[in-house]
């Protein structure tokens, strides 16, 4: 009995730190969100481009060693 009123007390009080905390948190703008989005698309898409052409060129290097030596 004694534990289920401590286990009560410890999350009552974990739940008022965290709405403490959360009330320090310094939440970004819409637009800086709609920025920081675009910017990790954009970085994401180039990346993946480039992959794409390392990708080619190894396929294109391995087709060409392939027929030289098949």
């Amino acid at each position: 009995m004694a534990e289920e009123k401590k286990v009560k007390k410890d999350r009552g009080r974990w739940f008022r730190e965290m709405r403490s905390e959360l009330k320090k948190v310094v939440w970004p703008t819409p637009e800086k969100v709609a920025r920081n989005t675009g910017t990790v698309v954009l970085y994401s898409v180039l990346f993946g481009a480039c992959i794409w052409v390392l990708d080619g060129v190894a396929a294109l290097f391995i087709k060409t060693l392939l027929s030289i030596f098949a």
